[in-house]
């Protein structure tokens, strides 16, 4: 069924329309890179699903947000070092035939996820 997120601005309470994301997998010693995007208007990737049923293994994935410069590219001046930079989500797939949807709910001083459907 494959791979999608949704990120969600806590702070603004809207989508995080223009946050950058990159999908890694992990299962090697380097973290291979096999995706990047931008988030469109509803804080999802803009070409659907991250990864389409054929193409989702299973394994271990990362998902990096990147929190700093989304809020920043939105005028919150934050502070230096900021709290959140990154995101970085690490998640294993156990069974790829079935969804897999990793929401994060963010702020510039908080994140939640969970697995959504």
């Amino acid at each position: 069924m494959g791979l999608s997120t949704h990120v969600l601005d806590t702070m603004h309470g809207t989508p995080a329309a223009g946050m950058a994301v990159a999908l890694f997998a992990t299962d090697g010693s380097e973290p291979r890179c096999i995706k990047q995007l931008v988030l469109n208007q509803d804080g999802r990737n803009p070409d659907g699903l991250l990864l389409d049923a054929s193409s989702l293994q299973r394994g271990t994935y990362r998902l990096v947000f990147e929190v700093a410069a989304y809020f920043r590219a939105r005028g919150v001046v934050l502070p230096e070092p900021n709290f959140l930079n990154q995101v970085s989500l690490d998640f294993g797939v156990a069974d790829p035939r079935q969804h897999y949807h990793v929401p994060l709910l963010v702020s510039p001083w908080s994140y939640s996820t969970y697995r959504g459907s």
